[in-house]
């Protein structure tokens, strides 16, 4: 009786067991993977199959390296620096004058330089009318009285002085007129973003450059490889990188009154994707980091899902139209030339890195399956044969 007992259970376990067998067989092709293999990358690209066709590029040799990527031009030539000097739109200015003898300006709001304490050089009876505080308009122009509209924009203070004494001959005996400029918008720009002191800034010399302005504004926040510098000139703008700037290079240009400056945290990032040690976002270490920094920071092939021999890089290249197409880039890092070329394989903001599975990890993979699955039988067994049953 109990030999018969035997019988029966190991009889349906091992139909469980064949049952089992034959469902992990059936599903050898429906095995989790973290994206195509390499060879199913290079076939397609061959074959042209995909939905989105690209171009793929094998980094043989230097020859095949992609070009380094130009960086934007300046946005206007150099132009010679303006006077620091002369009045400008919206720039507020303080006018006064000074008359001898009878005075035109009502005398009520006068005052008496002697009576003030003038020095002795100053004659007596001199009367000074300080006028409203007088604002250049959008077109560059002023208003005074008994002198009426005059251009102010484009003039020195004391250009400006001698263009109202002109205006009140005849009108006046013998007028000094003394112009300054009070508040000055004309000779300025406007910083904002991650800077210490954002705001309107005044140009001391109109020879400040953009790593000067931003100096001059309380410095920036953050990392400069992770800053982006705008500069809106007029109807265009144009848009460095934080680093390039502090480098000392071309871009470091003329900042000139009006323009608009703005510092923006823009870091630049790569992503990394498929059988690789770390899949994540991950952002540049440096302004311009290699294939070979990337690779390492994603801590390179997973040893037992990774395929080496698969490193790819998609990303949109602009092409002279103006559109951009996809290209991918492939490196077998099985070669040992291979890391050399890594090392002058320039990143770009918002290329994936791809780690292609490897083929040879399929078999594993249904090894450790087939485990899974047959572990509860061989555990109900090894308690069946320990119950003496």
């Amino acid at each position: 009786m109990v030999h018969s007992c035997r019988l029966r259970t190991r009889g349906r376990t091992g139909n469980l067991a064949v049952v089992a067998l034959a469902l992990s067989l059936s599903a050898c092709a429906a095995l989790p993977v973290s994206g195509p293999t390499g060879s199913a990358v290079l076939k397609t690209a061959v074959r042209g199959t995909d939905a989105v066709p690209f171009r793929l590029v094998e980094l043989s040799d230097v020859t095949t390296l992609p070009p380094i990527l130009e960086k934007p031009a300046i946005v206007s030539p150099l132009l010679p620096p303006q006077p620091t000097d002369e009045v400008g739109q919206g720039d507020v200015l303080d006018i006064s004058i000074y008359e001898a003898g009878v005075a035109l300006f009502a005398a009520g709001s006068s005052r008496n330089i002697a009576a003030a304490g003038a020095t002795s050089d100053t004659p007596g009876g001199v009367q000074v009318e300080h006028l409203p505080l007088e604002r250049v308009d959008d077109q560059g122009y002023i208003r005074v009285p008994f002198a009426g509209r005059l251009r102010a924009a484009g003039h020195t203070p004391e250009e400006l002085g001698g263009l109202i004494r002109k205006a009140l001959h005849g009108m006046s005996q013998d007028p000094q007129v003394a112009v300054m400029i009070a508040t000055t918008i004309g000779n300025s720009v406007i910083v904002g973003g991650e800077v210490g002191h954002p705001g309107r800034l005044v140009l001391t010399t109109n020879r400040e450059s953009l790593a000067d302005t931003i100096a001059l504004s309380g410095g920036y926040h953050g990392d400069p490889k992770d800053l982006a510098v705008r500069v809106v000139r007029g109807t265009r703008d144009i848009e460095y990188r934080l680093s390039d700037v502090l480098s000392g290079s071309d871009r470091d240009m003329r900042i000139v009154p009006g323009d608009r400056i703005e510092v923006l945290r823009k870091p630049l990032t790569f992503t990394v994707l498929g059988a690789s040690t770390k899949v994540e976002q991950m952002s540049f270490p440096s302004s311009e980091p290699s294939l070979a920094e990337a690779v390492a920071m994603a801590g390179g092939a997973n040893p037992n899902l990774g395929d080496a021999k698969a490193i790819f890089v998609f990303r949109y290249v602009p092409q002279p139209d103006g559109k951009e197409a996809p290209m991918v880039y492939h490196l077998n890092m099985m070669h040992p030339g291979s890391y050399f070329l890594s090392q002058r394989f320039a990143m770009r903001d918002k290329d994936l890195l791809y780690v292609g599975n490897a083929s040879a990890n399929q078999p594993s993979k249904l090894i450790q399956l087939i485990s899974q699955l047959f572990n509860p039988f061989i555990t109900v067994g090894g308690a069946v044969r320990n119950s003496g049953l």
